[in-house]
């Protein structure tokens, strides 16, 4: 058989009338069509799972068809709200591997690290520490730091570049 709308509007009406036969046709047609519409749209480790999900909806929506209206684009529409909630479904397992990654992550090198920036930046003057601190750390524009530091453009360019020097030079000295 081949899954046109017609032969598919028919066989949807005999089912929704208790044709078995007719039921078991119209789902094996219909598990053709979808594994080729979602063929083009997921991976194939979750295709056939998708396909199943989407022949349930259309097992429980199979009284709301409208046998006036075409039934392949009644399909699509199932199939679609389907694959949108799959998409939902691994979006949502990706977030909370990643939270959970965030969340398991060892704040003690970080924390040792800015303990040996806070040393380093003890042995520098006030000024190139600050201007190192806005710009380089916290990701201020150099009018952005120089604004708030009352300091000029031109004094912070040069702060951070003396600081830095200097700070190469005591960690190349160690």
């Amino acid at each position: 058989m081949r899954a046109d709308e017609p032969s598919l509007a028919r066989l949807m009406a005999m089912a929704q009338r208790g044709d078995r036969q007719a039921y078991t046709t119209l789902l094996t047609e219909c598990q053709r069509w979808l594994k080729s519409y979602f063929g083009r749209r997921v991976a194939p480790c979750h295709l056939d799972d998708l396909v199943q999900e989407t022949l349930m909806a259309l097992h429980h929506k199979l009284a709301t068809w409208d046998s006036s209206r075409a039934f392949l684009p009644w399909l699509a529409a199932i199939a679609r709200y389907r694959w949108v909630d799959s998409l939902r479904r691994i979006y949502r397992a990706a977030e909370s591997e990643l939270v959970e990654e965030i969340a398991g992550f060892d704040e003690e090198p970080a924390i040792a690290a800015r303990i040996s920036l806070e040393r380093l930046f003890a042995q520098l003057p006030d000024a190139q520490a600050q201007a190192i601190e806005l710009v380089k750390i916290e990701g201020l524009s150099v009018a952005e730091a120089a604004r708030a530091c009352g300091q000029t453009e031109s004094l912070i360019k040069v702060n951070i570049h003396r600081g830095l020097k200097k700070l190469t030079a005591m960690i190349e000295k160690a």
